[in-house]
């Protein structure tokens, strides 16, 4: 994969910085005084963080000169003294970050690590910016940081603007080194948008069940379930099946009777037909067909 180009600008950015600011921490160029009465006119003094160095026609160079006046002693230089220091270890660790999250030897960079290294780099650049820019608002002012009287006079010298440059350098390359959160962001959006979801929320007020006694139901309801119809258990059936009162008389069976006379006309017959038909004439008693009818 090809390095993005907000890393590639934070990489080139941060290493310049770091050499711009460690040449302004350590060159003795903040402040430049000249116009000496009692010195010659090209004589020139350098005051810087941790020293003073002399200079005559660009020719000769004494560094080591004494503070008469007090300059070190002023709050502009100590703070300027802890905070770059302070910015140039910073610096140091965001660029290590950096070139971890950058590449590390792997195919994708590290979007996260990266990102982290853009913010670290951002403070970095604000540790050096307020310190060059309190001891540049105080450069003129006799009172705070010590310098001759007049006629001598008070400039900038070369290390205020190196500084003023890395301070620049350091925060636009943390910015650009911190918009690699974007795509770190964008791809934990898309899985948790993936990721499935946990389930129903639970509530808060915990449920609780109650086992009531069941209510006593008629024949009709109990046994009507699902829409159909239950048996009963066997001890209601058999007191379904007991009856209650007393037993009614049946009536008598009926006496089948033939009103039509079969026989009629049938006179010559013999004696034991006679006895026959006369049989068959009575009325039967039983409810079943008389044989004269069959």
């Amino acid at each position: 994969m090809r390095t993005p180009v907000v890393m590639t600008l934070g990489m080139v950015f941060a290493p310049c910085a770091l050499l711009l600011n460690l040449i302004s921490t350590l060159a003795p160029g903040w402040r430049l005084v000249k116009g000496f009465l009692d010195q010659p006119v090209d004589v020139v003094l350098y005051q810087g963080l941790w020293d003073i160095c002399r200079e005559q026609s660009s020719r000769e160079r004494e560094c080591g000169q004494s503070d008469e006046l007090g300059y070190f002693e002023a709050q502009p230089v100590l703070v300027a003294r802890g905070l770059m220091v302070t910015s140039l270890a910073v610096t140091a660790l965001g660029l290590l970050l950096a070139s971890l999250g950058v590449r590390c030897w792997q195919e994708e960079p590290h979007f996260a690590l990266a990102g982290l290294s853009g913010v670290v780099l951002f403070a970095a650049g604000l540790f050096s910016l307020i310190p060059i820019s309190w001891y540049n608002h105080f450069l003129r002012d006799r009172t705070v940081l010590p310098a001759p009287a007049s006629p001598v006079t008070v400039q900038v010298s070369y290390s205020l603007v190196l500084g003023y440059l890395g301070s620049c350098l350091l925060l636009l390359g943390g910015f650009s080194l911190g918009l690699s959160f974007a795509p770190w962001c964008e791809e934990r959006c898309r899985r948790r948008r993936k990721a499935p979801s946990a389930g129903p929320r639970r509530s808060s007020i915990s449920t609780v069940y109650v086992d009531w006694p069941e209510p006593a139901l008629t024949p009709a309801i109990k046994y009507y379930s699902e829409g159909q119809h239950r048996p009963q258990p066997a001890e209601h059936s058999v007191a379904a099946k007991s009856k209650v009162g007393f037993p009614l008389p049946r009536p008598p069976p009926k006496a089948y009777t033939n009103p039509v006379d079969v026989l009629d006309g049938e006179g010559e017959k013999s004696a034991s037909s006679q006895g026959a038909s006369s049989r068959s004439t009575r009325p039967c008693l039983s409810s079943l067909p008389c044989d004269s009818d069959l």
